[in-house]
């Protein structure tokens, strides 16, 4: 480990939701800034969740480094107390990785805002993007600068055709100014390695949804109670126990990704997150309902565990659904078949092969249980609150997969 060369860290594209930059580490690595809290979740996990939550890797050392010209990188830095990630790629001297991390040194000079981002050529992203997925045509030629207003347009609407999804971007943007302009770049960042649970699909397709009736954490100011009261009452977290913070939807007629982000889950109905639980299963073809029973059970394994957890108290922590958007040949319908077709209105599809599908829990940085050492209030029972969500998300799907 000692001789290993320091890691570039990547912003990781299938980031859907959050705030906290998701970094890539390597194929089969993500990272995230190390909150305790969440350390103490993952190093007391119960046996049972392990199953639906990534796999906890090791920590490691993250620190910014600028070059001559002033751009600015992450790197992460291998050591003893790493635990082996796979194969670490030395891929510092890549300008065409390098590209994605560059960002001008104006915040020093008190020039910049959030939105200062370096620009790319297509042909240089395309190949940073062949380089670190082989095989993996994620996207076209038709790439843009990202800023943004790609997320929203004025009246609040998302533009539907995407090469990628923005949002990693968006959030390692914010990241980089904010510890450029907090720290000097000599200072050591400790960085939580986790699974990457997307990396075994071609397109990934995600779904992450806030879970519970309630999102502060208990060590939460007055104000950001309030704040987080008001987002959860003025959603569907009060109604159902779960609302939508993100999206993306691989659509097989038009080869790009269909995304969604937090704004846009905020403002649905209940009878809006239905329908953009069924567009999250349809691929701009067809309803992919050979996904709902995997799914379904997924859901209810998940659920038959959560309800045993004494203690535990899932604050502000995501859901993942994940599934492959590449369908079999045999469950793709024709695309001449279709030559006007809308995606609101996917018709289902009957097929008989069971895709594969994921379900993960994310983002446990608020989580509290009996004997954490970060936090003194304890519970009793399970969360009642998640479990409610849980059992509405289920019912939903339910009904989708009975065409009601």
């Amino acid at each position: 480990s000692e001789s290993r060369t320091a890691v570039l860290l990547e912003p990781f594209v299938h980031q859907v939701g959050g705030h906290m930059s998701m970094m890539k580490y390597d194929e089969h690595t993500v990272c995230k800034p190390l909150v305790s809290q969440e350390l103490s979740f993952y190093e007391s996990l119960p046996l049972a969740m392990r199953q639906f939550t990534p796999q906890y890797k090791g920590i490691v050392s993250v620190h910014l480094k600028k070059d001559s010209l002033g751009n600015l990188t992450l790197l992460a830095s291998p050591s003893l107390q790493t635990e082996s990630c796979g194969r670490l790629d030395n891929t510092v001297g890549d300008s065409s990785v390098t590209i994605w991390h560059k960002r001008k040194w104006a915040a020093s000079t008190g020039t910049s805002n959030e939105h200062t981002l370096v620009k790319w050529s297509h042909t240089q992203l395309t190949k940073t993007f062949k380089d670190s997925c082989p095989g993996k045509m994620l996207l076209r030629t038709d790439l843009q600068h990202c800023t943004d207003s790609l997320l929203e347009d004025a009246n609040g609407n998302q533009p539907e055709r995407k090469s990628y999804n923005p949002w990693g971007l968006h959030c390692h943007r914010q990241h980089l100014n904010r510890m450029s302009s907090k720290h000097n770049e000599n200072k050591l960042h400790q960085f939580l390695l986790l699974e990457n649970v997307v990396s075994k699909y071609n397109y990934p397709c995600i779904l992450d949804l806030k879970m519970g009736t309630r999102q502060h954490g208990d060590d939460a100011s007055e104000e950001k109670k309030a704040r987080h009261i008001k987002k959860c009452e003025q959603s569907t977290s009060a109604s159902l126990g779960v609302r939508i913070c993100g999206m993306q939807v691989y659509q097989a007629d038009t080869g790009h990704f269909l995304c969604k982000d937090k704004y846009y889950g905020r403002k649905l109905s209940v009878e809006g997150f239905r329908q953009t639980l069924r567009q999250f299963l349809c691929n701009g073809n067809h309803l992919r309902t050979d996904l709902l029973e995997p799914i379904i059970l997924r859901l209810k394994a998940l659920l038959s565990v959560i309800r045993k957890q004494s203690s535990y108290r899932f604050y502000s922590s995501s859901l993942l659904i994940i599934y492959e958007g590449q369908e079999h040949k045999e469950n793709t319908a024709p695309l001449d078949n279709h030559p006007h077709f809308q995606k609101t209105n996917c018709t289902p599809s009957h097929g008989t092969n069971h895709s594969r599908v994921d379900i993960r829990m994310i983002d446990f940085a608020h989580t509290t249980f009996k004997g954490s050492k970060c936090n003194h209030t304890t519970y009793d029972g399970p969360d009642h609150g998640y479990i409610f969500g849980l059992e509405n998300l289920i019912k939903i799907l339910q009904n989708i997969s009975e065409g009601k």
